[in-house]
């Protein structure tokens, strides 16, 4: 799909942040759409179907958690990622977001460049070719097909459940993984393993991969970085 088809969705009470964020996506070549308040996201949402929707917290009328929790209760909105951009930093504020179906959760203030990269990562499955049997995340490629993994033009071998983790992870570079959806994905819901299960998955691929590919988000999941010093 063509950035040019792509809608995303701004909801701020903040007409400074609405006219900072527009410019930039704008001329990222995407179609962008804003809402002032979580009642009014709802009623835009509905009318263009957004792939991607970014969300502040704290707002009049109706607030981002509970914008996002009708949000999800939806399915015509399946398919669409939620952002949450917002100057509370606490725990208890990203996992609110988390727990009501957030994809990532961003600090204000932001660098445009680094909220573009953000947005161009969790974009990728609308972007990327669906047919592709191939995953490649900067200087990853994952072979789906063959069970192959190359980092940095070395090929690196797994184990069944580290690769189906990996290639989980890398499918959407910063989206959040819950725990529960990892382990439904990876080892599914008829399989019993133990809760250090997924931790001591990611830790070996840490060991195999270095550490800053994989971040926890504590008491939420995890997710797969891309950054320059990779």
């Amino acid at each position: 799909m063509e950035k040019s088809s792509i809608k995303i969705l701004l909801v701020d009470d903040e007409p400074d942040i609405i006219e900072i964020l527009t410019y930039n996506l704008s001329k990222e070549g995407y179609q962008v759409f804003s809402a002032a308040n979580g009642k009014e996201a709802l009623v835009q949402a509905g009318k263009i179907i957004p792939h991607l929707i970014i969300l502040d917290v704290m707002m009049p009328v109706m607030d981002g958690i509970e914008a996002c929790e009708n949000i999800r209760k939806d399915s015509r909105f399946e398919d669409t990622i939620i952002m949450f951009l917002s100057a509370r930093s606490e725990d208890y504020s990203h996992l609110a977001a988390f727990d009501v179906g957030a994809d990532d959760y961003v600090n204000k203030p932001i660098k445009p460049k680094v909220l573009n990269s953000k947005v161009s990562a969790l974009l990728r499955r609308f972007t990327k070719n669906e047919t592709n049997l191939e995953i490649v995340q900067g200087d990853l490629t994952i072979n789906i097909d063959e069970y192959k993994v190359v980092l940095k033009g070395e090929k690196m071998s797994f184990p069944r459940k580290e690769f189906e983790l990996l290639r989980l992870l890398a499918s959407q570079p910063d989206k959040v993984f819950k725990r529960e959806k990892i382990m439904e994905a990876v080892w599914g819901n008829d399989v019993v393993v133990g809760d250090r299960t997924i931790d001591v998955h990611i830790r070996k691929l840490r060991e195999k991969m270095g550490n800053a590919y994989f971040k926890t988000i504590k008491g939420v999941g995890y997710k797969f970085v891309i950054n320059e010093n990779n």
